[in-house]
């Protein structure tokens, strides 16, 4: 009898994950190739179609897939790269990991993005390049960005992990133009488990990522699998083993024929919650400005100053119930990593975010019934 993890609650998200992501990674292990191979390739070929991005390297994880990004577009040890404090530490594990220096700047009160006016003002002479974070699934204004790189000749690169699905000006994002990053973590649009795929238009950094992403080697496993031996690698420069396998790729193949759906049910889901906000004057839906179009890989809610009780109060009267919310992101200047090094740094927008947002359930999957009981929880949780 199978288990049911979340019999007892709604949870916050559940994989959509069935028979069919079980039957392609079980073809995958009976096939003895099981590592990095044709269903990576497929999945990588399937991705960069779907979003518009001339290549597709996919990798262990966003974070590895961001690192070897910055390296191709030029990111040396010691830069200095700006980005948002409002943001998952992985974002900045990939800085750390190229030798970058993260410099945040405060985000847009509204979109939880980086806003450019204040990242403009944070550049210094030692700023190299600017990441992106795509929050919460809603785009960054992309093109207030890449001209501002153009003009101070930095390098522009995109953290798309949470918004694969999501459209700036009725174009996909990852396929913009920047390097650009997904997550395939389960909590993320699609899953593979874990995982992640870095986006590029350019075939030699493409082709330099896949060798990085294999430990330098010139020559992929499989290649020299199908040449029987006859084919010796080489390594010109050190390298990682960030390597998808082909059984997360496959589950990966599948997910993307479900994709549609997917942001179809988040969308209806979330204009469900927008519909019964517009009710409750204690808390703000999200905001969604004319140039994108949200993916929702999470929904985000505001609490006004009219509320009596705060997010934190909010997300434990909800856990009462049943319902499982989570806190708004917190800053990552604040954390003990940063404590001593960014002491005296103070981002308003982004600390006022931390103390007042909240995540409702959003997933497909997730029934009307059940976002019924989340509005209801909602109601009972904002009453004094």
């Amino acid at each position: 009898m199978k288990a049911d993890l979340f019999a007892d609650q709604i949870p916050f998200l559940k994989p959509w994950l069935g028979e069919e992501e079980a039957e392609a990674a079980r073809e995958v292990i009976l096939s003895g190739w099981v590592s990095l191979g044709p269903k990576v390739a497929a999945f990588e070929r399937a991705l960069a179609e779907l979003v518009g991005a001339g290549e597709g390297v996919a990798t262990t994880a966003a974070t590895t897939a961001l690192h070897l990004g910055m390296i191709v577009a030029g990111v040396q040890p010691g830069d200095e790269i700006l980005c948002p404090s409002f943001t998952c530490m992985a974002t900045i594990n990939a800085v750390l990991l190229a030798g970058g220096k993260p410099r945040f700047a405060d985000i847009d009160r509204r979109t939880y993005n980086l806003e450019p006016a204040a990242a403009e003002a944070r550049l210094t002479s030692q700023t190299r390049a600017i990441m992106l974070v795509d929050q919460i699934g809603l785009p960054a204004p992309y093109d207030e960005f890449a001209d501002l790189c153009q003009r101070r000749g930095l390098i522009l690169i995109e953290d798309s992990a949470t918004a694969l699905g999501g459209r700036y000006k009725n174009k996909s994002l990852g396929g913009l133009g920047a390097p650009a990053s997904f997550s395939f973590h389960p909590r993320k649009m699609i899953t593979t488990g874990e995982g992640g795929m870095l986006m590029l238009n350019d075939p030699e950094w493409a082709e330099r990522a896949r060798v990085l992403r294999s430990t330098g080697a010139s020559v992929s496993d499989l290649v020299r699998h199908q040449a029987k031996g006859t084919i010796l690698q080489e390594y010109h420069e050190s390298g990682f083993n960030y390597r998808m396998t082909d059984i997360q790729a496959a589950v990966g193949l599948v997910q993307l024929k479900k994709l549609p759906e997917m942001l179809a049910q988040r969308r209806r889901q979330a204009g469900f919650y927008d519909a019964a906000l517009s009710e409750l004057d204690e808390l703000d839906p999200p905001y969604v400005p004319e140039y994108a179009e949200h993916a929702y890989s999470s929904y985000c809610i505001r609490v006004r100053p009219s509320c009596p009780v705060d997010a934190h109060t909010i997300v434990l009267r909800m856990a009462e119930r049943g319902i499982s919310c989570r806190h708004g992101i917190q800053p990552l200047h604040t954390e003990p990593f940063f404590r001593e090094t960014m002491a005296n740094l103070h981002l308003e927008e982004t600390e006022a975010a931390a103390r007042e947002t909240l995540f409702l359930p959003i997933f497909p999957g997730l029934t009307e019934t059940q976002q019924l009981a989340v509005v209801h929880g909602l109601k009972e949780s904002v009453a004094r």
